[in-house]
This record gives C-alpha cells, structure tokens and sequence, in this order.
C-alpha cells in the first residue's frame, strides 16, 4: 500500500523513498505545508510500495524532518516552476546533511508538462465552444530582475505548448520583469484564456493576477495554476518512477 509517513516513522531500507519540495509561505506555513502533503499522498498513490514525503521550504526544520523519515538515497522532487537559486544552489545546501538525496529537475521543466496543459486547454476551449486556431493563450509567468532563469524556463513551456496546440497566439507576461502581465494582456479578444505558469495557489496567483487582468480589462477564463492540474502528481510519479529506474 502506497502511502505517506509521518516524519517520526522512518521509511524501511527496501522502500524506494522520495520527497517532494515547495516553496511555502514564509509567513504563515502551515496552510502550504498541508497542501504539499495532500499532494505528495496523491503522488504516492501513483507509486505503490514507495515512501513519498514532502516539505516546504518556509517551514523550519520541514526538510530536516522529511530527510530522516525517508531514510537513504531519497530523490527529492523541486514542486517549483523554473531552475534557479532555490532549485540549485539553496536545495543543494539545506540537503548536505543528506549526501545521497538526488535532486531532481523541477515540475516547470519537465517535458511532460506542455502535453499535459495542452490537454487541459483542450476541455477549456471545448467547454467555451471555442476553436483552437481562434483562440489566444496568457501565460502568467513570475519573472525575476536578478536571473534570466524564470523568463527562460516560462518562454520554453510557452513554445512546447505552442507546438502541441495550434492556438491563434500565445502570449507571455510576467509579475517581476517587462513584458509585465497588465502589459501582455492589454488588447486580448474575448477568446482568451489565462494560464499561471505556478506550481500552487500563492498570493502571486489570488492577487497580483487578477489585479493585472483586471487592469487590463482581461475578459476570458482565467485557470488555476498548472501546477494545480489533476494529471501533474501522476507526472510527478513517472518522473521519480524514470529517476529510480535509471540509477
């Protein structure tokens, strides 16, 4: 039986054992940190006879907690959007004391993830009774001023997506650098849909969206993040799947 342990119960050496890495709220974690559980129970669902734990990154001493009860050579699963600091230089530091954690490439990377979307948009525009090639497509990406990294990873799902969906056009705006969203979102038609590029529902996704579509008189559906899709803890299971098969 698949399921997720408390911290205190400590995966069996036989199991295969992951973790599963967000972000968090930093000033309030709770909420995130029962929402990444709830999903890491979905993932484990998908992997019978695994050990999937998960953590938060606001939550002190969550990580510490989630590497002890997964025992050795755990992979550890970034639920974040794009490469960057805290995928690569602040995850790696806070897993020193675990050297045989294996850091894997975040959901916003992963090939998988403009298929899966696709199909998303797809009952989107059948529910609208919208066709594809009329249709136009937001990306609401985060964006940053010190790295190209969040910008570069956004703009390459944009175009993986592009290629799988034949939409009118595909448009990418962000909270944190030019285009900014209010910008991208200006002089869009009534077929369009608006899709975060984040991996939850954060104060960026309840706030700074829709108080940019809003300036911008966005009049078309506007998504919950992908990361909140229903197939993306079934992609998280085949990438840990693929992950283990290939060590």
């Amino acid at each position: 039986m698949s399921s997720t342990r408390s911290p205190s119960r400590k995966a069996p050496a036989t199991d295969p054992a992951a973790i599963v890495v967000s972000h968090g709220q930093p000033g309030d974690p709770d909420p995130a940190e029962a929402t990444l559980a709830a999903f890491a129970a979905q993932v484990a669902h998908a992997l019978p006879g695994w050990h999937v734990g998960s953590a938060t990154l606001a939550r002190e001493g969550a990580l510490d907690a989630a590497l002890a009860a997964a025992g050795s050579a755990p992979l550890v699963y970034p639920l974040f959007m794009t490469e960057g600091w805290f995928t690569g230089d602040n995850l790696r530091a806070r897993l020193a004391t675990a050297p045989d954690a294996r850091l894997l490439r975040p959901l916003g990377v992963s090939p998988d993830l403009p298929a899966l979307a696709a199909d998303l948009l797809r009952e989107v525009l059948a529910r609208q009774g919208w066709q594809a090639e009329t249709a136009q497509l937001l990306i609401a990406g985060h964006g940053s001023g010190r790295s190209p990294n969040s910008a570069r990873d956004t703009r390459a799902f944009a175009q993986g997506l592009g290629e799988r969906l034949p939409l009118a056009e595909v448009r990418v705006g962000f909270i944190e650098e030019p285009p900014f969203l209010a910008d991208a979102a200006a002089g869009m038609g009534t077929q369009a849909i608006c899709l975060p590029f984040f991996a939850a529902r954060g104060g960026h996704v309840t706030g700074d969206i829709p108080e940019a579509l809003d300036k911008a008189g966005f009049q078309g559906p506007r998504l919950d993040p992908i990361g909140c899709a229903a197939g993306v803890p079934e992609l998280v299971a085949r990438a840990l799947e693929s992950a283990r098969v290939a060590t």
